[in-house]
């Protein structure tokens, strides 16, 4: 689902803006692809944050969102040559998400995850079964 669109972009940070970061070719216009592209990174970013504490896709794509990920769509636009601005806008974006992960912020969404179907983080399937049998017998033929 995405969270932002072209138009979001352009009202927030202006079409000069957006010209000077996607024209890759020098054409002297947004390139629709380019950013396209960076939108679709935020929203990818977006869903690896929200997937686990809501169903996806989201009924409706709350304001916050949008601003987070315009924010984060920029900041991939700029590439190595963000500005500090751009660069603290995104890190608040993802301390934003980071806090929806937690609980700590509520989108106002009914479509919480119930906490059994939240995925688990812990190293429990990893610490199962047997204990490895690393002697000399064990190892035979290896």
């Amino acid at each position: 689902m995405p969270y932002a669109s072209a138009a979001d972009m352009q009202s927030r940070f202006g079409l000069e803006e957006l010209t000077a970061r996607t024209d890759r070719n020098g054409t002297g216009a947004v390139d629709a692809a380019v950013l396209s592209r960076a939108l679709a990174d935020a929203d990818a970013e977006i869903d690896g944050y929200l997937a686990t504490r809501y169903r996806l896709p989201l009924p409706t794509v709350p304001p916050v969102l949008v601003r987070v990920a315009c924010d984060i769509a920029r900041y991939r636009l700029w590439e190595d040559l963000a500005s500090e601005e751009v660069r603290r806008r995104y890190e608040d974006a993802r301390r934003m998400l980071e806090a929806l992960t937690r609980g700590h912020v509520s989108l106002g969404l009914p479509a919480t995850l119930p906490l059994e179907q939240q995925p688990s983080l812990s190293l429990a399937a990893a610490k199962s079964g047997a204990a490895p049998n690393f002697d000399r017998d064990g190892m035979a033929g290896f």
